[in-house]
């Protein structure tokens, strides 16, 4: 297996989005495709026309599901949520109309990002965590089957900072929970990967991070 990630700011306010592709399968997962449809495409291309199979979010918040529905005609990959969220897809107008950004066209997706479960292209695979909080039906990405483990965290954990609680469904005591829980039981040397900025790692986030620190 050849394994590439990359991760970019996409979209107004300046989501990570991240391809993770098996470059010898050609095949790759989408994570919270925020924005700038023509760029994902492009650098889907420059991969050489690794074809999308799943296209993955951590919440339904507007910023990480912009480009979600061309994307998802394009490829004709299946798109996923965890159902909590769903509700808050269904308030995408009220979403756009609060931060004054266009509203996205609606993409169908599926609530089947469970804890537990896993999605899979070419040799690897994202387990996925559910880690509410920031929202009900916000999730996290375990990448196995590179050379370092990765967690793709969202807005649950970012470098030195967590993600906000004070939108529809957000729970601060919830969110501390898991990331103690959940992502602080990781191990230490996985890079996280957030849903705004820079990355870190686990073990940094347990050591230096003012909001939440290890239990």
């Amino acid at each position: 297996m050849s394994l590439h990630i990359e991760t970019f700011p996409a979209g107004p306010l300046g989501c990570n989005c991240s391809i993770v592709a098996d470059l010898s399968a050609k095949q790759a997962i989408v994570v919270d495709p925020g924005g700038d449809f023509d760029e994902i495409e492009a650098r889907l291309a420059a991969l050489g026309g690794v074809k999308v199979t799943a296209i993955v979010h951590t919440h339904t918040h507007i910023d990480h599901v912009g480009a979600t529905a061309p994307l998802q005609t394009t490829t004709g990959a299946r798109a996923c949520i965890h159902e909590a969220d769903r509700f808050l897809y269904d308030l995408l107008p009220v979403q756009a109309a609060m931060i004054g950004v266009p509203l996205p066209q609606k993409a169908e997706l599926e609530g089947s990002l469970d804890d537990g479960t896993t999605v899979t292209a070419g040799g690897f695979e994202l387990g996925v965590l559910h880690t509410p909080g920031h929202t009900p039906g916000s999730v996290c990405f375990v990448l196995s089957g590179g050379d370092k483990p990765h967690v793709f965290t969202g807005d649950t954990l970012f470098r030195r900072g967590i993600g906000r609680t004070d939108l529809w469904g957000g729970d601060s005591d919830l969110i501390l929970r898991s990331i103690q829980g959940k992502l602080y039981t990781l191990d230490p040397a996985a890079v996280v990967v957030p849903g705004h900025g820079d990355a870190s790692t686990i073990g940094e986030e347990r050591g230096k991070n003012p909001f939440v620190r290890a239990s």
